[in-house]
């Protein structure tokens, strides 16, 4: 029994490990990839590691009249994506506290990031950070339900809403792969994910124009270790949802045991999945461009209708 829980730890530990590094080499890919497609050099991939590693010996700044709310909000946000990430399924279905990986806990985690860097920009009472909490709540309330009834139509094939069970239930029955429900699903969570992330067509996280900012104007009153932590936490989101499409879609290299060689195997085509859908997104963006914001409720809903189609095509589906 003490060799299983150290067993789990250490592959929750390795989780957390592989998405602090993994995250911003994720950034540094798909900003690597969009220079290359528009005829740039652009920075090397390890790029957002060394930013890190420059703000990290940088003062701490705050705004006059702000609160305890301005430091705790970064805080808060690499907690909650730690543990959402340490007990999700990512290089092994046996992490630490698995069984508490339900698809509803892994919402609450990620929207408690959000809600708390939402409040951080709002609490130094600057136009922009109320103007960028507001759009990122906005799209929040409308990613986060798409996410968690795209989920919940892959519980209903695998009569779980764990999401270990779903991926040991996947790697059981690999003809679900091409049912219908998983491709609407599929769909509508890689719409989820642009959103979630800031990226193209919902958001540019390249951008510093005030009309367009959403995420970037939340953070503009950060500046040293704390910029490096909500820029870590947003890198780290970006990997566990990648990480999930990979998974809960492609499940295949993932370690079904704690020994050694597997994880070691489901650590590397965890990066080669998440680095070849990182890829896609990346090469989509340059040929995509950025929707008025007016427009972004459209298609956030069609990603939940995509959803709710999936979860009633599993309904009545045998």
């Amino acid at each position: 029994m003490r060799a299983s829980l150290a067993a789990s730890a250490g592959v929750s530990l390795l989780q957390v490990g592989a998405a602090g590094i993994g995250g911003p080499l994720l950034y540094g890919l798909m900003a690597k990839v969009r220079a290359r497609a528009e005829g740039r050099a652009g920075a090397p991939v390890r790029q957002p590691l060394l930013d890190l590693r420059k703000l990290l010996p940088k003062e701490r700044i705050h705004a006059t009249h702000s609160s305890a709310v301005l430091p705790l909000a970064p805080l808060v946000l690499i907690a909650s994506t730690a543990v959402a990430v340490a007990i999700t399924p990512l290089i092994s279905t046996g992490p630490a506290l698995g069984r508490t990986a339900d698809v509803f806990v892994i919402v609450f985690l990620l929207l408690l990031g959000s809600v708390a860097v939402a409040l951080g920009g709002l609490d130094a009472g600057t136009a922009f950070g109320g103007m960028g909490a507001s759009r990122a709540m906005t799209i929040g309330a409308l990613a986060e339900p798409a996410l968690l009834v795209a989920v919940l139509a892959l519980s209903i094939q695998a009569r779980t809403s764990n999401l270990p069970g779903i991926v040991s239930a996947t790697l059981a029955h690999p003809q679900w792969i091409a049912s219908p429900e998983r491709v609407l699903a599929l769909f509508a969570l890689v719409i989820v994910v642009f959103a979630e992330t800031g990226r193209i067509p919902v958001d540019n996280p390249a951008t510093h124009l005030e009309l367009t900012m959403i995420h970037e104007a939340m953070v503009l009153e950060y500046a040293g270790p704390e910029l490096a932590l909500v820029t870590l936490g947003e890198a780290m989101r970006l990997g566990l949802l990648l990480s999930l499409v990979a998974n809960l879609f492609f499940p295949w290299g993932i370690a079904a045991t704690a020994s050694v060689p597997r994880l070691v195997l489901g650590l590397a085509v965890l990066g080669a999945k998440t680095a070849a859908i990182a890829g896609v997104i990346a090469v989509v963006e340059v040929s995509a461009a950025k929707l008025r914001l007016f427009r972004v409720p459209e298609i956030l809903a069609a990603a939940f209708v995509l959803a709710v189609l999936a979860v009633v095509t599993g309904l009545v589906m045998p």
